[in-house]
């Protein structure tokens, strides 16, 4: 059977539009209905249908049969419908009226075309838009076609998908024509169709670029636990082997680093670390913070996920990174609040800490203030406004006794009872300078006379221990 030129039309447009030929041949339907009500202006129930034979779209009013006809537009009595077809006919039953089509004219046309047109555009659109949702994080190819206000438009297939600026790695710059791999962020419905953003950021384009590039992965040998990326600087991955005789990081390596460097390459030169995943999370954070040697790791806090790292001095820069990001990567990798400290500075936490926690027997004894004439209880108020000492007393003065509380009375006898502890206590001192200067002035005496029993020695040569005797026992010069 020939194919009439309307369904080879039909069968072009949806193989050129990527829609089945139902919604073309629905779309014609639909318009051709909007024709005939346009035109017949009645309050009949039309119906249209396409026949595939002869390529022609049928128009049909239709009456459903009815005891006692109330609308004449869209119901027949049973008497009639049974005149027509028969006893067959029964009341709820349905009977198509043929309707010409021809004299639809030149408007009605027009209108079928803009109907088409319509139709098919939207399912285009709600197929493209079905066919990415479903491809949200694969990696695509497309060229550069054109920049927008620092967005880039590329062209994948048959439709234009967007590069937004903020997904772009800084490390890159393209122009009109390259070539360029990225994945799928979002799709996004818009007045104008579905809008599909890409993404050269997105730690899910170097998941993919691994599936690729590792055999191992791609079979399920190895799996990707987890990727973290600072675009065009740094990025860790962790990857874990099922089978044991299996190397997970000697996989995507390569022989020669050849499987990471395709990688690299594709990424601007961004370095990549690729660290094996454990279940213990100390083991870990120990091989996130690669290349840095890790000497001791606890964990703070397992709740809220906190971890100490300390690390040799000259590993502490390695180990934090340019900006922090080296810690920082490994961190949001391993779902851990990382500090990292050197040995040095975890040595003069503890000792700071043994500080801290010494007896309290240890600490100094504090002298209590004596203050004879003063009850108690103002003397205790006295020490709690801060004054140890008679001396301080004094320093602070009658001005400061009464902004501490104190009426002016009893702050003068304060005064008072403090300058005669001070008087008392410059006697004390006085009478013990005295008593060591006379101690000192003793001593020198005996010294002397001591080397003055000492043998006489040889002319020439000074008596032994005579040199040393004097070093040590030499008084200070008065005045």
């Amino acid at each position: 059977m020939t194919t009439n030129p309307l369904q080879q039309t039909i069968e072009a447009l949806a193989k050129e539009k990527g829609i089945g030929p139902e919604v073309i041949i629905s779309a014609i339907e639909d318009a051709v209905l909007t024709a005939s009500r346009k035109y017949y202006k009645t309050n009949e129930n039309l119906r249209t249908r396409f026949n595939t034979e002869t390529g022609q779209v049928e128009l049909y009013a239709v009456k459903q049969i009815v005891n006692e006809v109330t609308n004449p537009a869209t119901e027949i009595a049973l008497a009639e419908a049974q005149q027509l077809y028969g006893e067959e006919a029964e009341v709820d039953m349905e009977i198509e009226f043929p309707k010409p089509t021809e004299v639809l004219g030149r408007i009605a046309a027009q209108t079928a075309k803009q109907v088409i047109f319509q139709k098919v555009r939207e399912a285009e659109r709600e197929t493209i838009f079905a066919e990415y949702n479903e491809r949200i994080g694969d990696v695509v190819n497309g060229s550069v076609k054109r920049f927008e206000n620092g967005d880039i438009i590329i062209e994948v297939g048959r439709i234009e998908t967007v590069l937004p600026r903020k997904e772009q790695s800084r490390a890159e710059s393209y122009s009109p024509g390259d070539r360029v791999r990225a994945v799928i962020r979002a799709v996004n419905r818009g007045a104008k169709g579905p809008q599909i953003m890409l993404s050269r950021t997105d730690a899910a384009l170097l998941i993919k670029l691994f599936e690729q590039e590792v055999p191992e992965i791609y079979d399920g040998t190895v799996v990707i636990k987890g990727a973290v990326r600072e675009a065009g600087d740094r990025a860790k991955v962790a990857v874990y082997s099922r089978e044991r005789d299996v190397d997970p990081v000697g996989a995507c390596v390569g022989m020669k680093g050849t499987r990471v460097q395709s990688i690299i390459r594709e990424l601007r030169g961004e370095k990549i670390d690729i660290v094996e995943w454990s279940e213990d999370p100390v083991t870990f954070v120990t091989n996130a913070l690669s290349p840095a040697k890790v000497q001791h790791v606890a964990i703070v806090d397992d709740h809220e996920r906190v971890m100490e790292v300390v690390v040799e001095d000259k590993q502490l820069s390695l180990a934090i990174g340019k900006k922090g990001q080296n810690v920082r990567l490994a961190a949001k990798l391993a779902g851990w609040r990382i500090d990292i400290k050197s040995e040095e500075e975890k040595r003069r936490e503890v000792e700071a800490q043994l500080v801290l926690e010494a007896p309290l027997e240890a600490q100094p004894e504090v002298v209590p203030l004596a203050l004879p004439g003063i009850h108690d209880e103002v003397v205790a108020q006295v020490q709690d406004a801060g004054y140890a000492t008679a001396q301080a007393i004094l320093e602070g003065g009658l001005e400061g006794l009464t902004a501490h509380g104190l009426d002016e009375e009893t702050a003068q006898a304060v005064l008072e009872a403090a300058q005669a502890v001070r008087a008392e206590e410059v006697a004390a001192e006085a009478a013990a300078i005295e008593l060591a200067e006379a101690a000192e002035a003793g001593q020198t005496g005996t010294a002397e006379g001591d080397q003055g029993e000492a043998v006489a020695p040889q002319e020439g040569e000074p008596a032994e221990g005579q040199g040393e005797s004097n070093r040590e026992a030499e008084p200070e010069p008065e005045g």
